[in-house]
């Protein structure tokens, strides 16, 4: 009868050194990004950058050549008021180049 006791203290005891082991190989096995994921990351970062918030510079500079900001989210342009160059993603265009793009202007300015 104590064979058979034993037998579920050694089936545990060798399923925590197996457990210990995979964790410390796991830990110790460098992680590499496959190159597609690594292009994605490539395109979000260009993504961000291109729609970074603007300077004041260049929200100056944009309404002294009369570009509207298109928000990227919402498809909505902006020619002043208090989203102008102030959404989290858009950009600098003219009238027209968001017009032609599909985006529609703010009902509300």
């Amino acid at each position: 009868m104590t064979a058979t006791r034993l037998k579920p203290i050694a089936w545990a005891a060798s399923l925590s050194i197996l457990c210990v082991l995979w964790s410390t190989i796991a830990a110790a096995t460098p992680q590499t990004s496959a190159p597609d994921s690594q292009a994605a990351a490539d395109k979000s970062k260009s993504a961000k950058s291109e729609s970074a918030a603007p300077s004041a510079q260049e929200i100056a500079a944009a309404k002294a050549s009369h570009k509207v900001w298109v928000n990227l989210n919402t498809g909505i342009y902006h020619k002043r008021g208090r989203w102008y160059g102030k959404t989290k993603s858009g950009k600098f265009m003219t009238e027209d180049e968001a017009k032609k793009a599909g985006y529609k202007a703010a009902k509300r300015e």
